[in-house]
């Protein structure tokens, strides 16, 4: 693999007021209203929650990240892993807090502006997550760890304008009247670590 996870190589996207960034840590504080969503079900677009990437054209790989948000209070505060091309292509994992007695750990993919939301509800004492992303080619995975060792699949998905050069990273936000600051360690890249099918063939062409 060619990359490596230096954040030197990190560029923001929508540059926030507060944060810190080394080589062991992030920490980005967010803004009320901010947020990453296109038109489905809602209707409204938010494209404004600030976006912390690298870029790569490596067709495959895994990044690994691991968040505390443990200063989310308010409902819909979030912060996770992303893969962010535009405002209507993107690609998201993260917790989104919900109330005292459970929040939603969840993906979002968006493709050509319209956006899904996949969640599973988990008790709101959780206060930290692992994800790791990983790309081959135009095809991604999402996982999730509370221990950095076991991972378990959160989504499978097709990202239509995701081959190529993309750019990932981090992100956080807080859609909402709120604001808290999102902490990020243990961050690298790895081979990729989501192997290849090896079931059913595909179908003829």
């Amino acid at each position: 693999m060619k990359i490596k996870f230096d954040v030197k190589n990190l560029r923001w996207t929508r540059e926030p007021e507060q944060y810190t960034v080394t080589e062991e840590r992030i920490e980005l504080t967010t803004a009320p209203g901010t947020d990453l969503w296109q038109r489905t079900y809602y209707h409204f677009r938010n494209d404004n929650a600030p976006l912390l990437q690298m870029e790569t054209e490596e067709p495959f790989f895994s990044f690994v990240v691991k968040t505390d948000f443990t200063g989310a209070h308010h409902r819909f505060d979030q912060c996770g892993v992303v893969m962010y091309l535009d405002s209507e292509n993107w690609l998201k994992g993260s917790v989104e807090y919900e109330n005292e007695e459970f929040q939603h750990l969840g993906s979002v993919a968006t493709n050509h502006g319209y956006s899904d939301w996949a969640t599973s509800a988990i008790p709101a004492q959780i206060r930290t997550m692992w994800y790791r992303l990983s790309r081959r080619e135009d095809d991604y995975c999402i996982e999730c760890s509370q221990d950095g060792v076991r991972f378990t699949q959160m989504r499978v998905c097709h990202m239509w304008e995701g081959a190529g050069k993309i750019k990932f990273g981090v992100y956080a936000c807080s859609p909402e009247d709120s604001s808290f600051t999102a902490v990020f360690t243990n961050m690298q890249l790895t081979p990729c670590m989501w192997p290849a099918h090896d079931g059913q063939a595909p179908d003829p062409e």
